[in-house]
């Protein structure tokens, strides 16, 4: 079996509008395809990362995600960057909080978290290698 890339995960937002802002004019995530679908009263936004994917859905009344303590489940999306202090600098300048940019005592690469509107944990990662890829160990 050999499986190639993650293609897309998918979000379900409380707030679709709130959630399409976020990830479109904080994150600057560029829209694929937007689809309203009528039969399930739901948004399905196709958002491009890379050569991924991100679903961002709108469903009427989902139930919230636990968080606290850590769920079963999927625990947090990462992105990649190239410069870990300039995103983290320009998302406080959008009013985005951001945890302490923290070493990662396995991989040596820096790390920090911050949550969209719904609280959904988000990661960036930068290796130690200042932008050459490299596989974390996990």
């Amino acid at each position: 079996m050999k499986l190639n890339r993650i293609h897309h995960v998918a979000i379900i937002a409380s707030n679709y509008e709130s959630s399409k802002d976020f990830y479109v004019n904080i994150l600057g995530l560029e829209i694929v395809r937007e689809n309203y679908r009528k039969e399930r009263d739901s948004y399905k936004l196709d958002l491009k990362i890379g050569d991924s994917e991100i679903e961002l859905f709108s469903f009427p009344d989902p139930p919230k995600r636990p968080t606290t303590p850590e769920a079963r489940g999927l625990r947090h999306v990462c992105f990649f960057v190239d410069d870990i202090h300039h995103v983290v600098n320009e998302l406080n300048l959008k009013g985005i909080e951001t945890e302490a940019i923290r070493e990662d005592e396995f991989t040596g690469g820096l790390y920090t978290f911050f949550q969209d509107p719904d609280g959904l944990p988000i990661e960036l990662y930068m290796n130690k290698n200042n932008g050459e890829v490299e596989r974390e160990v996990f």
